[in-house]
């Protein structure tokens, strides 16, 4: 699956339709959309204008997820488009979604299923608002079925920051591992690093909506620990009753508590 650069620049408004130009390649495209109505329409029938017809999903997903008042004559994105992206299987909950960082062109994919015999790794992350403070919890199983478990503690108090705090914990204590399955009940942590972060960082690290990501030096950080990496991510429902995820979720809240009482 081949990533496509493009750049989208908003050139004009009729009323409630905007006009806008694609570049890929130094080649150029129009199209216009209608963010009340959610209508797309593409003016030529180029060869641009075909590679977006063909990802025409992922091209509306960005259109569609855009704020009304971030639709503004001279505003400028760049974005990525996966050519013959399977969204659905992309959407998939049971599926892996595969990160593969061991070579110079990142890949991520999809798997139905997975025989490798890997490290797997369980993470999750808590907000006790009572008291202020949060906790993390990772559980690593080795192939040589050896377990550990880590904690740690803090006062932040965002959810998305704390599932991705769990989900580094995980992986700085795997430095020196290829292969690993990471399960995680945070679908911010799954999309940011599959998904999103190519955009991000094509764009200064703003979002389509053209503000600043939040978070910027974990998911940084995140990334950089990725390096040399082939990930399987999982995406398992919280408080499903699944046994690691439970057994992290608990450790979690007991963190949190010890540095409640500590601090």
């Amino acid at each position: 699956m081949k990533n496509l650069l493009f750049e989208l620049h908003i050139t004009e408004q009729t009323e409630d339709v905007f006009h806008i130009e694609i570049v890929h390649k130094e080649k150029k495209t129009q199209i216009l959309f209608c963010w009340e109505k959610r209508e797309l329409q593409f003016l030529k029938n180029d060869s641009i204008t075909k590679v977006l017809k063909n990802n025409e999903y992922q091209l509306r997903k960005i259109l569609h997820n855009k704020r009304k008042d971030t639709f503004y004559i001279g505003f400028k994105l760049h974005f990525v488009l996966r050519n013959n992206k399977d969204v659905i299987a992309f959407n998939k909950l049971t599926n892996y979604i595969v990160l593969d960082k061991r070579k110079a062109e990142t890949q991520s994919y999809t798997l139905e299923n997975s025989e490798l015999k890997i490290t797997e790794v369980y993470t999750d992350g808590c907000y006790l608002e009572k008291y202020n403070v949060s906790g993390v919890a990772t559980i690593i199983k080795y192939t040589n079925n050896k377990i550990r478990l880590y904690t740690k503690g803090s006062q932040e108090n965002s959810s998305s920051l704390i599932e991705l705090k769990a989900a580094i914990l995980a992986l700085e204590k795997l430095k020196d591992h290829e292969k690993l399955r990471l399960f995680t009940d945070s679908r911010y942590v799954i999309k940011g690093l599959t998904e999103w972060l190519i955009n991000w960082k094509l764009n200064d690290w703003h979002t389509a909506q053209g503000t600043k990501v939040k978070n910027i030096a974990e998911w940084q950080y995140f990334d950089q620990l990725c390096n040399g990496k082939y990930i399987e991510f999982k995406w398992v429902k919280a408080h499903s009753q699944q046994k690691e995820n439970t057994l992290c979720d608990f450790y979690a809240n007991e963190a949190a508590l010890r540095y409640f009482v500590e601090h």
